[in-house]
């Protein structure tokens, strides 16, 4: 199969979006949530297992275990290296050794990581900090490789399992899932951390995801679509356009997540952590109210809407003169953020044929996992040189350089 007959196929896939995949029988409407909701709670383990640990590990690994503060922001960086790694390799896997058996492994992962960090407690609590850091190090790079394989696992395995019909809701859903386990599970960490300890946190996240294995092994298995296996620079070349928009529209989300509240105390405002709430909130609430315009607008139009949105938001929190109208710029930002990851990658995967998707997936996920890793340290620079306002400045100019690239990409290809 040429690179010319992978993307022909891809392209037929896009035009005839109520078809199924081969070999994938076309399930009744009414089991269809249901398949959704179920794979989708795998990821949401999964992630779980990403925020157990999210607020309370920076300070565990400077204070509790003396480190100091680098050493916990490598500690930190380390997952999202293993997950940046390990995102070509997850979609190959799930391409040719199947979705569901890499969703298991991912999820395998993810417990040991659990287990590692609750080892690593014990171990540091035994005054042995050189040994606990090694093995928390250990248990971050595990989870970071468990992420990737679940979150390109489950998607390929949803899409499967419901059709490619419904592939704006699997990654709707999806992203719905991830996002709403990262929320309850750093408040939900703290709380263990207070009561239990450090190792109570690791327990959380083991029992959460061996719960997911459980769940995952009911489930009925969808074997890999046939066709050769295209090459991944081929796939990844494909993509780059896409990964491109997406990445610039992620610094937006970077920058909130990471700057707002000392965005707030700059100002002399309280109350930075609402807006990371309205963020969230209307992040969640758009992905649920508007999954459906993906399928029934096209990837690109909603693309380009959702970066015009997110571009507004961002004038407002550069502009803010008072809590409210940042607010109201963070709540703006959510709702423009939320249906760019699922309106773009269904773009990406209607460019190679079915037995590449994964892989396609993989490519794509990389800018997301780079462009949320350079924000920081970027965005950083440009506070450091200007001010903290200025952050949402860039953010603003990243959005609306994705908008203007997404509609060029439309137009070409229309």
């Amino acid at each position: 199969m040429g690179q010319h007959s992978v993307v022909g196929n891809g392209e037929q896939q896009r035009r005839n979006g109520n078809a199924s995949e081969p070999g994938t029988a076309a399930p009744e409407e009414r089991g269809v949530g249901w398949r959704i909701a179920a794979t989708s709670l795998l990821t949401f383990a999964a992630y779980l297992a990403i925020g157990l640990p999210m607020a309370v590990l920076p300070g565990y690994v400077a204070h509790d275990l003396g480190f100091g503060s680098m050493v916990s922001g490598v500690a930190a960086s380390m997952q999202y290296a293993a997950t940046l790694l390990s995102r070509p390799q997850a979609g190959r896997r799930a391409d040719v050794a199947g979705p569901k058996r890499t969703v298991v492994a991912g999820l395998f992962a993810c417990a040991a990581s659990g287990l590692l960090l609750s080892i690593a407690a014990w171990i540091g609590g035994a005054a042995a900090p050189a040994w606990a850091l090694a093995v928390l190090l250990l248990g971050r790079l595990a989870l970071g490789v468990g992420e990737s394989w679940v979150a390109t696992g489950v998607i390929v395995w949803g899409i499967g399992r419901v059709g490619n019909a419904h592939a704006s809701r699997i990654l709707s859903m999806n992203g719905i899932a991830s996002y709403g386990a990262l929320a309850l599970g750093a408040p939900v960490g703290v709380l263990l951390a207070d009561r239990g300890g450090f190792a109570a946190v690791g327990l959380a996240a083991l029992a959460a995801c061996l719960a997911a294995v459980l769940l995952a092994a009911s489930l009925a298995p969808t074997a890999p679509v046939r066709g050769e296996q295209v090459a991944f620079r081929l796939v990844f070349r494909k993509v780059l356009p896409l990964g491109v928009c997406q990445a610039l529209g992620a610094v937006g989300f970077g920058v909130v997540s990471t700057f707002i509240t000392l965005f707030y105390g700059s100002r002399g405002w309280h109350g930075g952590a609402w807006a990371l709430t309205a963020f969230g909130t209307a992040f969640i609430c758009t992905r649920l109210v508007c999954a459906d315009a993906i399928r029934r607008r096209g990837g690109f139009p909603v693309a380009i809407a959702s970066f015009a949105v997110e571009c507004a938001g961002m004038c407002l929190l550069w502009q803010a003169g008072s809590p409210a109208v940042a607010l109201a710029g963070a709540a703006l930002a959510g709702a423009g953020f939320a249906l760019v990851f699922p309106a773009l990658a269904l773009e990406a995967i209607a460019l190679v044929a079915p037995s590449s998707r994964g892989t396609a997936l993989g490519a794509y996920s990389l800018f997301l996992d780079v462009s949320l890793w350079l924000a920081g340290p970027v965005a950083g620079a440009v506070a450091s040189r200007f001010s903290y306002a200025d952050v949402y400045l860039l953010g603003a100019l990243c959005a609306g350089t994705a908008a203007l690239l997404s509609a060029a990409l439309y137009r070409r290809r229309r």
